[in-house]
């Protein structure tokens, strides 16, 4: 069955602020474990979240994620201090951004994150010496464009971490663009192919064999698209489904998770 307590809901920072605060709610009364926004130039995930935050109680808020590059982690602390989000709660992302001096930028960042916030820190890792790095010194793992194929494979890379350093595994997490009507599959399309042509993507893609669609799902019978989470939940601690909708407003993201809730329905879960 859908493992509703390991879902995630996804969508871009620069969701106009008023959807996220009726899209929210909606969220965390279906069921799912967090949400999470884009951190993009036009789209500030860690004001949007103070949004979310507004208007839930339970709900896990998470950035998908900052490029340190962009936004170090000193104006990181100073914005959580300017807004005041319920850190207990905050799924703090965090990626390189420019690739190059990567590992030394998280490795840095990291650290004084940990002496600034007691969020849940997670960094976003394509390849393996990021995510073998981020196993060792992160509180989860955000991964991105994988099959269940590679997903495993990471989960596997993740615990042979733990094993080698005697400590707890990390949590594994994936954002996974789904799409589940026509409209949202166009842009899925198109969104699949912008990455595909970004360099660090797509050595990632040619190292597991796949097409970035072959990483992303599109279905519209609920059976199926139960089947197609399933292939994910069972192998991860969480799935973020980032939802490709045909516009970024509230009826298409209700209609989106209206879709999963019947998936969920239609595979039997609670």
């Amino acid at each position: 069955m859908i493992f509703r307590n390991k879902l995630g809901f996804g969508v871009a920072g620069s969701v106009a602020r008023a959807v996220i605060r009726e899209l929210a709610p909606m969220v965390e009364a279906a069921g799912f474990r967090s949400f999470w926004l884009n951190d993009t130039p036009n789209g500030d995930s860690l004001a949007g979240l103070k949004v979310a935050a507004e208007v839930t109680s339970t709900l896990e808020l998470g950035t998908g994620v900052i490029p340190l590059d962009r936004k170090p982690a000193t104006p990181i602390l100073e914005d959580l201090a300017k807004l005041d989000l319920p850190v207990d709660r905050l799924w703090l992302g965090i990626g390189t951004g420019n690739p190059k001096g990567g590992l030394a930028r998280i490795r840095e960042n990291t650290a004084i994150l940990r002496e600034g916030t007691p969020a849940t820190i997670v960094i976003g890792a394509l390849g393996p010496k990021i995510r073998k790095l981020g196993a060792e010194i992160a509180d989860g793992l955000l991964l991105n464009w994988l099959t269940p194929g590679a997903a495993a494979t990471a989960m596997e890379d993740l615990r042979g971490v733990a094993k080698e350093t005697g400590t707890p595994p990390v949590r594994g997490m994936l954002y996974v663009r789904t799409a589940v009507d026509p409209a949202g599959l166009r842009n899925l399309v198109e969104e699949a192919g912008r990455y595909q042509a970004i360099t660090q993507y797509r050595n990632n893609l040619d190292r597991i064999g796949a097409k970035a669609m072959d990483a992303a799902i599109y279905e519209k019978e609920p059976e199926r698209i139960a089947f197609r989470i399933n292939q994910y939940a069972d192998i991860l601690d969480d799935v973020v489904l980032r939802a490709v909708t045909g516009k970024p407003d509230v009826a298409s993201y209700s209609s989106f998770l209206a879709a999963v809730m019947a998936a969920a329905g239609a595979d039997g879960a609670s």
